[in-house]
């Protein structure tokens, strides 16, 4: 009888794990389980040793069966599997990016895309921090070559800051660090190839760049979470629907105490939010705790900071990966 061949991935458990790259280039794996949700407004727990100078500048949730497209801020892409990652615990420092991918001099990760497969079809859609948006067929960077492929001409003063996967039929959200949100029709940006350098999506002001991009359905709240760890939840119907390369409206205030935005996720009910800090804490709290309010407010607290900490980044645990807690008549 004919045996079938093995993958790796045949001989490993399908896992849910977060990953976490730092500012200065190191990246490792954890279980989920690692993080249990605490009330809003708790402290977080210790997520990884960092240098004085380190911060955690990216970390997002995926199998270990999935591939990762990571996407540099000189427009390049990268591809890994989830499990060739450097598994660490909560507190480990994790491998330096240097020996996992081959990056070329002031070359640094800008956000990451798991992949289950290439077959399955779609787009990815880049945003960079200067507004522009491009979208790409997902089959276009199912062939990695060592030193990564070219995935979008840049401005030469501009650089990646985010991608995300979409089926082609969904709206865009761009979030400014200042504050502003535009939302406007995934169709009005076509599909273009890799070399392309994209077309106008939000109209920056000075000063002000892109912090975040979402592709969303009808039916999701959207997060804003800014730097001295304030967020808030609002129904997607409260941006109205626009054209792009609008300057937008305001999502959050940045007066005051909240300080600049440094994240905006779409999220359901029953999802968790893993948000970080600069000095390697990270909070997981059930999504429903963070109060649902209109646009143009402050928001409540979501993690209690120390005074020279402040939130790095954040990421969604979809509702499927999060264990349901145990209630008091099951608890042993």
């Amino acid at each position: 009888a004919e045996t079938a061949d093995l993958t790796i991935e045949d001989l490993l458990a399908d896992e849910d794990m977060v990953v976490t790259i730092t500012r200065s280039g190191y990246i490792k794996r954890t279980h989920v389980e690692a993080y249990r949700s605490q009330k809003r407004g708790g402290k977080g727990v210790t997520g990884m040793e960092t240098k004085e100078e380190d911060i955690v500048e990216d970390l997002f949730v995926a199998s270990t069966h999935s591939y990762l497209l990571f996407f540099t801020n000189k427009g390049k892409v990268h591809w890994l599997k989830v499990h060739e990652i450097p598994e660490g615990g909560r507190q480990a420092k994790g491998k330096a990016m240097a020996n996992v991918l081959s990056l070329a001099d002031g070359e640094r990760v800008a956000t990451c895309v798991p992949v289950r497969d290439f077959e399955s079809g779609g787009y990815i859609l880049f945003a960079t921090k200067q507004g522009k948006v491009k979208k790409t067929e997902l089959s276009a960077f199912s062939h990695p070559r060592a030193g990564g492929i070219l995935a979008i001409t840049l401005e030469e003063d501009d650089e990646v800051m985010g991608a995300r996967r979409t089926d082609g039929q969904r709206e865009v959200l761009l979030s400014t660090k200042q504050g502003m949100i535009i939302r406007f029709p995934e169709d009005e940006v076509r599909p273009m190839g890799r070399t392309a350098a994209g077309v106008r999506g939000i109209d920056v002001e000075e000063g002000d760049q892109v912090i975040a991009a979402e592709t969303v359905k009808e039916g999701v709240t959207v997060l804003t979470v800014t730097e001295r760890g304030y967020g808030k939840r609002t129904p997607l119907d409260e941006y109205r629907l626009t054209g792009r390369a609008g300057k937008g409206i305001i999502d959050i205030k940045t007066a005051g105490r909240n300080g600049s935005v440094v994240g905006m996720l779409q999220v359901r009910e029953g999802d968790d939010i893993l948000v970080v800090t600069t000095k390697g804490k990270i909070i997981r709290v059930h999504a429903n705790e963070v109060t649902s309010q209109g646009r143009n407010t402050m928001g409540v607290r979501i993690i209690d900071l120390d005074a020279e900490d402040q939130v790095g980044n954040l990421a969604r645990v979809d509702a499927e990966q999060v264990t349901p807690e145990p209630t008091e008549a099951e608890s042993p």
